[in-house]
């Protein structure tokens, strides 16, 4: 009696002639051979490589994931502490050359509405996050925003600005 691998075939098996058969050999200069010729192994890889149906389904479904919460609003001694920071980081940035000579490294924690139109959080609910680097411009009356590492975020999206120079002064 005949097995694939470990398991016997069982009896009255359909297809028991083309497993003695075997794996079809073809020599050099048959007519299967001429219309349908071995591929080579790095296009035969791509055959087998993922494939996406539903283009952008993935990124759609793992945007539901985000967790987002309401913006919290700051208390009057917060408010203070970060209109402090602000001034003492607006000093260390007056004009591009001071900045560049103070290199004042700030963490900054700010709020980032929902804009992703297909969540029932969008236009109601947001999500806090940071960043890192190098304040550039601190403007508190025109455009009233800062400049950290070339992004731009709006002061009152700020709830915390964290950095070494820029412990008030008493």
């Amino acid at each position: 009696m005949f097995g694939i691998g470990e398991l016997p075939v069982p009896e009255g098996f359909r297809y028991l002639d083309v497993f003695i058969k075997g794996k079809p050999r073809h020599m050099g200069d048959d007519p299967f051979r001429s219309r349908h010729p071995g591929m080579e192994l790095g296009r035969r890889a791509k055959i087998f490589a993922p494939f996406d149906a539903l283009r952008g389904f993935g990124e759609a479904v793992a945007s539901k994931d985000v967790l987002y919460e309401s913006r919290r609003e700051l208390s009057e001694e917060e408010r203070t502490e970060l209109d402090s920071r602000l001034a003492a980081l607006k000093e260390l940035t007056v004009n591009s050359r001071a900045a560049r000579a103070n290199r004042a490294r700030v963490i900054v924690t700010y709020y980032v509405a929902c804009s992703d139109m297909n969540s029932e959080a969008y236009g109601i609910k947001g999500r806090y996050e940071k960043i890192s680097g190098i304040c550039q411009k601190v403007d508190t009356d025109l455009t009233r925003s800062i400049c950290v590492d070339g992004s731009v975020i709006f002061i009152d999206d700020i709830c915390d600005i964290e950095g070494e120079d820029i412990t008030p002064r008493p």
